[in-house]
């Protein structure tokens, strides 16, 4: 019955500890998912300071092309019509310019949107490893369990060897004794 008891732990333990290292494997790829995520969004950032700098000198630029038009304003008086031509010219090219501003907003929007994907699959992913932390707690504290049952039931084994060896030497002591009366 002993070595029934002590076969069942052993299969508990072995059975924990497969846990355990399944558990590890499970928290090694939410890791790498995580590093993955982390490197993601590394990349949404560099995308969206070089928007940022785009826009800066798209700024600049309307600045510039702002000046420009003051001063065409201020030329128009001196010179003939292939100038005002110049200026229509540079009005179209301003144009051009909110254009692509507006469509760097919204890719700068898309970008934040993917950010903001990416912060829940993050929040996802780190809810998932906690979760994952805590069942390899728990499997470590059955291991844990487990062995001092094993630990337990060995101490016992030893005991009742002893015991057993002990009634032996007495079995074998009362039959000399029979023997030589």
């Amino acid at each position: 019955m002993v070595e029934a008891d002590l076969e069942r732990a052993e299969e508990r333990a072995e059975a924990g500890e497969k846990k355990a290292r399944e558990m590890e494997r499970e928290l090694v790829a939410v890791g790498m998912n995580l590093k993955t995520l982390e490197v993601h969004e590394e990349r949404a950032l560099q995308r969206e300071n070089s928007f940022s700098d785009h826009i800066q000198s798209l700024q600049n630029r309307i600045k510039e092309v702002k000046m420009v038009k003051i001063l065409g304003s201020a030329v128009l008086n001196m010179i003939n019509l292939h100038r005002l031509y110049k200026i229509v010219e540079l009005e179209e090219e301003l144009r051009v310019v909110g254009n692509n501003l507006k469509s760097l907003e919204v890719s700068e929007e898309k970008a934040l949107q993917r950010e903001d994907s990416y912060e829940e699959q993050i929040r996802t992913v780190s809810a998932r490893l906690k979760e994952a932390e805590t069942r390899a707690e728990f499997a470590e504290r059955s291991v844990q369990k487990l062995q001092k049952e094993v630990d337990r039931l060995e101490d016992e084994l030893l005991i009742e060897k002893e015991r057993v060896r002990n009634l032996t030497e007495e079995i074998e002591q009362t039959v000399q004794e029979i023997q030589t009366s």
